[in-house]
């Protein structure tokens, strides 16, 4: 399948993707990647955490808080990874 398409986030940063063929996995090629991907995610949100932690701690609140909204888009983001994997069978 061949696509082009960009978009722009809130924050201005633009993706863009060049026309490119999407390569097919099998079922059981989708739910291992998405398990890894949602065990990657979920190790780097414990980092996220102690980041956030750590800059609360050091009186840079401004920052935390920020990390701590990134963190709540990351489990939502987590969240909808992990209903994928189940609606795949794989959780």
């Amino acid at each position: 399948m061949s696509e082009n398409h960009d978009h722009t986030h809130e924050d201005g940063h633009c993706h863009c993707h060049e026309d490119h063929e999407h390569k097919e996995h099998s079922a059981n090629e989708d739910v291992a990647l998405l398990k890894y991907m949602l065990e990657h995610n979920r190790h780097h949100g414990e980092d996220l955490h102690e980041l956030y932690h750590a800059l609360d701690g050091a009186g840079k609140k401004e920052a935390a808080a920020l990390v701590g909204e990134a963190m709540h888009f990351f489990d939502h983001g987590n969240e909808k990874l992990a209903n994928a994997l189940k609606l795949l069978g794989g959780e």
